[in-house]
């Protein structure tokens, strides 16, 4: 038994792009002068070869798969929302704000248990999120800016309160000040395993969170609303759903994600605001949404592949003298390549139909 040539196509879409980027990126390798297979292995053990960079590979998955999730919900929608970003600022700055209220000014707990200023922490950041996700739907719905500048933004005013926050009020009596607030003391930090910076509690949560958007789209009313505005709005509201309403919620479930992944940022892994504690995050994850397809249990290993390269392209500086530059270049190629089998694929179902 033969399958047809669009099965055919169905089943290689998912790794021809990955083949089409390492062999362009192989191509450049060669023309500067470096090992391609020496690269591609040290990529890989530079992020999996020992349990410490293992858990540098996780911190990074775990955030990426929290901003991913959110961004399912806004994409199904039909909006692109390039202010997640700032949500996940926001989402630390609330986080550090909730923390300062159970801290004197040496960082120091006074007034409450580690579990109750974790519980505050964590919601201070969901409701950052959700507060400045609104903001924009606010802009777009309202005030008809569209999502992509309203966004953008946003971004640039969260960046700037974090800045007067850091060189203002929650500056550092002693130390720099490019180094962040004063750290949180010890107990206070999310759980992580000895000696490594992952917490297991961070990862239950991110497939627990991307767990239940795979769930809500599709197995809820909510879900079927949220796509029929993504294809149709004007179809959508004529058909009676409260497209309005609709959108909201998916910029709040967005928030809130990103929120989630602010908090961590602040009480898992940096353990104070610091300048630029979002790191892209957003942006990547916008990037792997549209690798996926929309579909979130693709966002697992498609956020692993990001994470993996992005914690090892820092060892092809260290061990190979090539700019750690490399794994971006494979990144962008993954991206390209996706897209132009798509485009391929598109056009040959066609030309056969």
């Amino acid at each position: 038994m033969t399958l047809p040539r669009s099965r055919w196509l169905d089943w290689l879409a998912p790794f021809a792009p990955l083949l089409i980027a390492l062999a362009f990126t192989s191509a450049l390798l060669l023309i500067a002068g470096a090992p391609p297979l020496a690269t591609f292995q040290k990529l890989i053990t530079g992020s999996l070869g020992t349990p410490g960079k293992q858990a540098d590979t996780a911190v990074v998955w775990t955030s990426l798969v929290l901003c991913s999730a959110g961004l399912l919900a806004t994409f199904t929608a039909g909006q692109w929302n390039i202010g997640i970003e700032g949500q996940i600022m926001m989402g630390a700055i609330f986080a550090t704000g909730a923390s300062r209220f159970f801290l004197d000014d040496t960082g120091t707990l006074v007034t409450a248990t580690p579990e109750v200023m974790l519980v505050a922490v964590f919601s201070g950041g969901v409701l950052g999120g959700i507060l400045w996700a609104l903001f924009a739907a606010v802009l777009k719905v309202f005030g008809r800016v569209h999502e992509i500048f309203g966004g953008l933004g946003l971004n640039f005013v969260s960046t700037a309160l974090s800045i007067y926050l850091l060189f203002g009020p929650w500056r550092q009596r002693t130390g720099g000040t490019l180094s962040g607030t004063v750290q949180f003391e010890p107990r206070t930090w999310l759980p992580t395993l000895e000696g490594m910076r992952v917490s297991p509690l961070a990862i239950v949560a991110a497939l627990l969170v991307i767990g239940a958007l795979y769930l809500s789209l599709h197995g809820t009313v909510w879900g079927l609303q949220l796509k029929a505005v993504g294809r149709n709005i004007r179809g959508a509201y004529t058909l009676g759903i409260r497209t309005h309403r609709m959108l909201f919620s998916a910029y709040a479930v967005c928030g809130a994600c990103a929120g989630i992944a602010g908090a961590y940022l602040v009480a898992g892994v940096h353990h104070r605001l610091i300048p630029g504690i979002s790191s892209g995050y957003g942006f990547l994850g916008i990037l792997i949404v549209l690798l996926s397809g929309f579909r979130a249990l693709w966002v697992i290993p498609i956020a692993l592949f990001f994470s993996a390269v992005s914690i090892g392209s820092t060892a092809l500086q260290l061990d190979l003298q090539l700019d750690s530059s490399v794994g971006g270049v494979l990144q962008a190629a993954v991206v390209l390549s996706v897209l132009l089998v798509q485009g391929f694929r598109e056009r040959y179902l066609k030309r056969e139909a």
